[in-house]
């Protein structure tokens, strides 16, 4: 327990840090990646005397919250949000756009073969949610983002060893499918794309 414990309030530092700029991306994201493993390496380890990590965090009396968050989220904040150069590099910008449409792509065909584990869907998640990130131009308020963020959540709250619905499945298809259609639209000038 001394070890979960550590691990949160280690969390909680390297977010502040980050937030305060006091370390760059690239120190950020292979600390924080280490410590979402250590975090479910941990719970897995004490899943018998540690119900949830509310109920830990309550019982030994700590306030945490960005830590509390990047465990539920379940990847970095460079991940989840777009941190970086975003130049409009022509070259850069076809590769963030294949990249993205290849992980809608492999998500959908993932879904429709009815593999619904966690260990499975999860990577997949994290790689579109990051390059979407990527894409020079992609508006902050792109729904499909919104839409991978809340499954990386609700799949993180799982074991890896769980599986998905059918039902929940089934409206993943339909929301990526949804996002997918509306990323093509944004790319195809359908939609305004900002240039900032």
């Amino acid at each position: 327990m001394a070890d979960l414990y550590a691990i949160i309030v280690l969390m909680e530092q390297l977010e502040k840090a980050f937030i305060r700029d006091s370390i760059t991306a690239a120190e950020y994201t292979p600390q924080c990646a280490n410590l979402i493993a250590k975090y479910k390496t941990t719970m897995n380890f004490l899943q018998d005397s540690v119900t949830n990590l509310d109920t830990f965090m309550d019982d030994y009396k700590l306030t945490c919250p960005a830590a509390v968050n990047r465990f539920k989220i379940g990847v970095p904040a460079t991940y989840e949000h777009a941190v970086g150069d975003n130049s409009n590099d022509v070259g850069r910008s076809a590769k963030y756009i294949a990249e993205s449409v290849l992980h809608f792509i492999t998500l959908m065909d993932t879904l429709r073969l009815n593999r619904h584990a966690v260990d499975e869907l999860h990577p997949i998640l994290a790689d579109l949610i990051q390059s979407l990130n990527n894409v020079p131009g992609l508006p902050a308020d792109f729904e499909g983002r919104n839409k991978v963020r809340q499954w990386l959540i609700t799949l993180h709250s799982m074991k890896a060893s769980d599986e998905i619905t059918d039902d929940q499945a089934r409206q993943m298809l339909f929301e990526m499918e949804q996002s997918h259609t509306e990323f093509y639209r944004l790319l195809s000038g359908e939609h305004k794309v900002d240039d900032s």
